[in-house]
């Protein structure tokens, strides 16, 4: 079998295969037995008709169409192996010679994974939040677990935000009840009814009943009638030793407020971490004008959809519930993934070319370390997903899956790292010292935005 390429406009290439009449001929018998099975020859069973009978009785023509439906898709493959040519959509194959006897040739068209430009990847510099924690943001952290040590007492002022209001309401939509409660205890401010109910309890008294519209996207005005029972605000206790012994493991406030910061600080640095990644890709990708292939877009699309149909359906809700619930648009939703998706395949075409730039490799024993932690994800032995990957052709994938993570360790390792206001950022400030893992007391205190977010995903 020969094959040629041909580089045609875009990233679409003319793949030419040729092979000699012996070599398409086993193409050839495995369909004349097919088509015996199919065809009735008197005196003989069904699949048990000599070529010769079937070629007098069919014609050549018929069994070469069958063999050709066949094997073009294997050859096709083979091809592509031989000419490592990278095909990121399905063939148009035109069929050249051989279509009644002799030598076959085909061509196909297909569109292979470009190659884009990344200049200017090694001047590449991110901005990520300094890995330290202020004082005004460990103050944040210690009134949150004073909160949980708060009271709550009444107060005859109208009611702002962070005070808890005991309010009757009832909501309705075109005249139906759709959600009431009595006696309930709510807290100003934080929207968890409606963003219009804490506007109108902003100020409120008690005795005062409200009635107002608000307003809910893709959907009917919801009417609101609330009736303000009482207002209380919640008193934190005084920082003291005595406060810090009750609400921790610690016998002193500053004991508390040292593990705070440590713990603050090791948040910090796993947040700085997880910025550095996002924005020295973002960055990267930012250098790749070309477009994304479309066939690569669909692919990517059409997994995120699947990934996020399948989360909505683990927490026991349908799309739709969940499209009710979150405000959006079945369109809303599949532009904001698309728009993901082009994102990671720029991603991914960005690092494939700095592995190319950069020369990166993987190494045997890489590899094998990297299906030996794919088959603990799975649930599996090594032994046996090896053999899956080898029989699926798949473990130059992972090899390339291996060659674009180091191609993005090397840019983190590379990129020049400033904080919000210029200055460079140390790489030694965002690895944790082992002292600090050490020493950090467990369950401490828990953070609201300062929680770290696992990285996951894909490569974007």
């Amino acid at each position: 079998m020969k094959s040629m390429v041909e580089p045609l406009e875009g990233n679409k290439v003319k793949l030419t295969v040729e092979l000699e009449e012996s070599e398409f001929e086993p193409a050839l018998d495995d369909a004349f037995r097919r088509l015996a099975r199919e065809v009735r020859i008197p005196g003989f069973r069904p699949g048990k008709a000599p070529r010769r009978l079937l070629e007098a009785k069919l014609g050549n023509e018929a069994a070469r169409q069958e063999a050709f439906r066949h094997s073009l898709p294997d050859f096709y493959a083979k091809a592509l192996k031989e000419t490592e040519l990278d095909a990121i959509a399905p063939p148009e194959i035109d069929i050249t010679s051989g279509q009644e006897t002799g030598p076959v040739a085909f061509d196909a068209v297909v569109q292979v994974r470009p190659r884009v430009s990344i200049a200017g990847y090694e001047g590449l510099q991110v901005t990520i939040p300094r890995p330290e924690a202020t004082d005004e943001e460990i103050d944040r952290q210690i009134d949150r677990l004073r909160e949980q040590s708060g009271e709550l007492t009444e107060v005859e002022r109208p009611a702002r935000d962070g005070d808890y209001v005991t309010i009757d309401y009832t909501l309705t939509r075109g005249g139906d009840t759709i959600h009431e409660a009595s006696d309930e205890l709510y807290e100003v401010g934080t929207g968890a009814i409606l963003d219009e109910v804490d506007e109108h309890l902003r100020g409120a008294k008690i005795g005062d009943i409200l009635t107002f519209e608000a307003e809910v996207p893709n959907s009917e005005p919801i009417s609101v009638r609330l009736f303000v029972k009482g207002i209380k605000e919640k008193v934190l206790p005084e920082i003291t030793d005595e406060w810090a012994s009750e609400a921790s493991e610690f016998d002193t406030a500053d004991e508390l407020r040292a593990d705070v910061a440590k713990r603050m600080a090791l948040v910090k640095k796993v947040q700085a971490n997880l910025a550095l990644r996002d924005e020295a890709l973002n960055a990267l990708v930012e250098l790749v004008t070309d477009d994304a292939p479309e066939p690569l877009v669909e692919t990517d699309l059409e997994r995120r959809v699947h990934d996020l149909v399948h989360r909505i359906e683990s927490q026991g809700a349908t799309v739709e519930q969940w499209l009710i619930a979150t405000g959006q648009t079945e369109e809303d939703v599949v532009s904001g993934l698309r728009e993901g998706a082009v994102h990671g395949v720029k991603a991914d075409l960005a690092l494939r070319s700095l592995v190319e730039a950069q020369g990166i490799e993987a190494t045997d024993d890489e590899v094998d370390a990297e299906i030996t932690q794919l088959a603990e994800r799975v649930g599996s032995t090594t032994d046996k997903v090896r053999a899956q990957l080898e029989n699926a052709e798949q473990i130059e994938a992972v090899r390339s899956d291996v060659k674009r993570g180091k191609a993005l360790e090397w840019l983190l390792e590379h990129v020049e790292i400033v904080d919000e206001h210029g200055q460079p950022v140390d790489r030694a400030e965002l690895a944790p010292a082992a002292s600090d893992l050490a020493d950090v007391a467990p369950d401490t205190s828990e953070t609201e935005s300062d929680d770290p977010a696992p990285a996951g995903g894909s490569e974007e």
